[in-house]
């Protein structure tokens, strides 16, 4: 057995004990053992625990109608085409409750710009800026709950992949509304069929043009407009070069109806899309090493 044997066989009984110890809300989906590219869905599940929704104030009616504007409906299934789809099965962990239990890609504390819209790790307010939880909320036991065993066993899903492959590719999976809903910060920008969410030091222009390939067919393919940024574990967020990241950002008219409505056809194609890139990012992408931002040219 090679030593990346080796690596691949630990990566893969490291995976297997994450979804053994994992708390019910997220799970590692494992994929080609060499693979580096790890799939993340975070936003897409309704699902909230009993006691977390007796902590929230809106009526039944008034929840299930949040929850069609919140989720990200559907884009478990866009990753599940991709891996279906893909040349090398791409690695997804998946979060299996609602971001009104906890968003595991805000910042904890004060760095989180969306606190301003009451939506930091916890959210106390909803995509209309009325009352989620009541004023004085604590949100520790949420976040020492829920928050932190995310991001801990999303950082070793990233350490396995390293292990294995040398190198992780992080993919977002996302999606947003057609009309800005009035929770977002920067709602007055570009809203392209597929937006493409980058970081200065972890997307490299390689990944970036192989999104932009990916997704050509759409309609059209924007950055960081109307939603920026990617999610790189804390641990490895701007230090480490071999962790390259990108969030893919969906118009949700290009796949479903709106808000919170079933699936069209072009929630398959936007799968198969998805799995273009993950081809595209699983063979080293040529004249770039990962994590690197070249010199302008």
């Amino acid at each position: 057995m090679t030593a990346a044997d080796d690596a691949g066989t630990a990566a893969e009984t490291e995976a297997a004990e994450d979804r053994a110890d994992a708390p019910a809300g997220h799970v590692l989906l494992a994929g080609a053992p060499g693979s580096p590219v790890l799939l993340h869905v975070p936003h897409s599940s309704r699902v909230l625990p009993p006691e977390v929704r007796a902590g929230i104030v809106l009526g039944d009616a008034e929840l299930e109608r949040e929850l069609d504007h919140i989720t990200d409906a559907h884009t478990e299934q866009i990753a599940a085409v991709a891996a279906a789809s893909a040349g090398a099965t791409p690695w997804r962990f998946v979060n299996r409750l609602s971001r009104l239990v906890v968003d595991p890609e805000r910042f904890p504390d004060e760095r989180e710009e969306m606190l301003a819209a009451g939506m930091g790790a916890v959210y106390t307010r909803t995509t209309h800026r009325a009352e989620l939880r009541p004023a004085g909320f604590d949100p520790a036991p949420l976040v020492a709950r829920y928050f932190e065993p995310y991001a801990e066993a999303m950082t070793r899903a990233v350490e396995a992949r390293l292990a294995a492959a040398g190198r992780v590719v992080i993919v977002d999976v996302h999606s947003y509304p057609t009309t800005a809903l009035p929770y977002e910060l920067h709602g007055d920008g570009p809203r392209p069929p597929v937006c493409l969410g980058t970081d200065a030091f972890h997307t490299p222009p390689a990944l970036l043009a192989a999104a932009r390939r990916a997704f050509a067919g759409f309609g059209g393919v924007g950055t960081d407009s109307p939603f920026a940024g990617t999610y790189v574990p804390l641990a490895h967020y701007g230090r480490d070069p071999r962790v390259s990241a990108l969030m893919v950002e969906i118009r949700r008219d290009t796949y479903m109806s709106e808000p919170g409505g079933p699936a069209g056809p072009g929630a398959r194609a936007l799968g198969v899309a998805l799995a273009a890139l993950v081809d595209a990012v699983t063979d080293e992408l040529p004249g770039e090493v990962p994590g690197e931002v070249p010199e302008a040219r």
